[in-house]
């Protein structure tokens, strides 16, 4: 087998796979890219405005940092458990659905992730609007249209530009944010603010749930990005090396949101790119933190327009039994997606876009018991032992409908509509919790609870070993085996 710095010398610019299963042929890379690319996903714009969130509703800047980290701890776990599934399996994330709702039914919750990326992408584009209209000196509206491109060849070229773009974010951002950092130090007094403790619950568990959400989001899409590391590749340092990144880079930047939201005297809300940029200063230095905060949100950006083209591809895949992209039709996809979101963006960005945040949020309830019922099957039941090649066959294994899988979720999406606050639907029960949304918690504890116990009951034959397809380059020349399977 080839060292992997070989390896990946020797793939092309452009991604060439989509959501078929990755040869260890064709495995390359190392987990510091896990740890950079998600580093220079959280080191950006929404991130810093999540964060300020917990003091502007209410929370001082001493609980709500600690209210924060255990946030991003909780949900940073539940995304790195996702991403350490990818070497293993060599999938996308949401294929691996097909095991607990079926290769038809898998759709469901797809459906429903393509949505809430589809309308994180469009607020990531107004901020990165705002960011380049000031750099440029042009619109917002403009701003948006040259953002927009960006992420459009950012994401038809694929894997191998995707993480070298997180690189480049991961030290840029580095950079701006200790900037800022040094610059909000010698504005403000730190320690004061730090000396103003007033605990409430409501507002504690309000910065829990932010960071936890914004942790738990990544879940549909994190194995995409390490489905490329050689099979081998430890899943403990697989964890760790995601959820290190994710949690770092997400509380470094809400951190500096809270600080930023609590200095400002109600200035921030509203003029959040503006505000961040004016703390570093004006001229030149405006000039780069307006580049810093556009570039930081092409990752992000990127990974939820990549995420969302894997997601639409898994559906078709699932009723057609396999789906070959071409080049060509993968840039037809892309440009539907981003053009979308562009759209929203274009139509949103003066008043619209407040609501449609809140209703991407409320789809959040909708992937939390997929996230659940995913991580139970594949670490408690099943044990990381799937049929891959059934995955693409509706008469295999996994069969069209799960129905202990599609019950559980359901069931996982209506028991939290009583805990849900947003400015699109508020449950019942939230003003009994002090106006917080701990949705979230239910649809991980109990969706995860009545799977395991439903499933060790009724779950379908689990095979004895992973099973995978067998490789071009091990079947030596004879087309007649190409369709066997190998136990691994």
């Amino acid at each position: 087998m080839a060292v992997t710095s070989t390896r990946a010398s020797s793939k092309p610019l452009i991604e060439k796979r989509s959501i078929d299963y990755i040869p260890e042929a064709e495995r390359h890379g190392r987990l510091l890219s896990q740890f950079t690319l998600w580093m220079g996903a959280n080191l950006q714009i929404t991130a810093i405005v999540t964060g300020a969130l917990a003091v502007v509703l209410g929370g001082d800047v001493f609980w709500s940092l600690i209210g924060l980290l255990i946030g991003q701890l909780l949900g940073g776990g539940v995304m790195a458990l996702h991403a350490a599934q990818g070497p293993k399996l060599g999938l996308p994330q949401m294929i691996s659905s097909r095991v607990q709702f079926g290769v038809y039914g898998a759709a469901i919750p797809i459906v429903l992730v393509c949505l809430m990326y589809l309308g994180f992408t469009a607020t990531g584009t107004v901020l990165s609007g705002q960011a380049l209209g000031q750099l440029f000196g042009v619109s917002d509206s403009v701003g948006i249209l040259i953002f927009a491109s960006v992420i459009v060849l950012v994401t038809v070229l694929g894997y191998r530009v995707i993480h070298f773009i997180g690189r480049v974010a991961s030290i840029i951002g580095v950079i701006a944010f200790v900037y800022l950092f040094a610059r909000l130090i010698s504005q403000v007094d730190v320690g004061a603010l730090l000396q103003i403790r007033h605990f409430s619950w409501s507002s504690f568990l309000l910065a829990v749930s932010l960071a936890a959400s914004w942790q738990i989001a990544f879940g549909p899409y994190v194995a995409d990005y390490s489905r490329y590391l050689p099979s081998k590749t430890s899943s403990v340092k697989t964890f760790f090396a995601a959820g290190a990144g994710s949690v770092i880079g997400a509380q470094v930047a809400m951190i500096l949101g809270v600080f930023a939201a609590a200095s400002a005297n109600g200035q921030f809300a509203g003029h959040e790119v503006a505000y961040i940029v004016g703390l570093g200063g004006a001229g030149a230095t405006a000039a780069l933190l307006y580049f810093s905060i556009a570039f930081g949100k092409v990752t992000i950006s990127t990974l939820n327009s990549y995420g969302s083209f894997m997601c639409i591809a898994t559906i078709i895949s699932g009723f057609r039994g396999h789906l070959n992209v071409t080049r060509l039709q993968r840039l037809v996809f892309v440009l539907v997606i981003v053009g979308a979101a562009t759209l929203i963006a274009l139509l949103g960005q003066h008043s619209f876009l407040g609501a449609f945040k809140s209703f991407i949020l409320f789809l959040l309830a909708f992937f939390t018991p997929w996230s659940a019922i995913n991580l139970v099957d594949y670490y408690c039941i099943t044990r990381e032992r799937y049929d891959v090649p059934a995955l693409a066959d509706p008469n295999g294994r996994y069969g069209r409908w799960n129905l202990l899988g599609i019950s559980v979720y359901a069931l996982g999406v209506l028991i939290q509509l009583p805990f849900i606050a947003t400015k699109f639907y508020t449950g019942p029960l939230v003003a009994a919790m002090g106006g917080v949304d701990i949705s979230w918690i239910i649809g991980l504890v109990v969706p995860a609870a009545l799977y395991y116990v439903a499933a060790r009951k009724w779950h379908c034959a689990v095979p004895d070993r992973l099973i995978l397809p067998v490789e071009q380059d091990t079947v030596d020349a004879q087309p007649s085996r190409a369709g066997r399977v190998q136990a691994v």
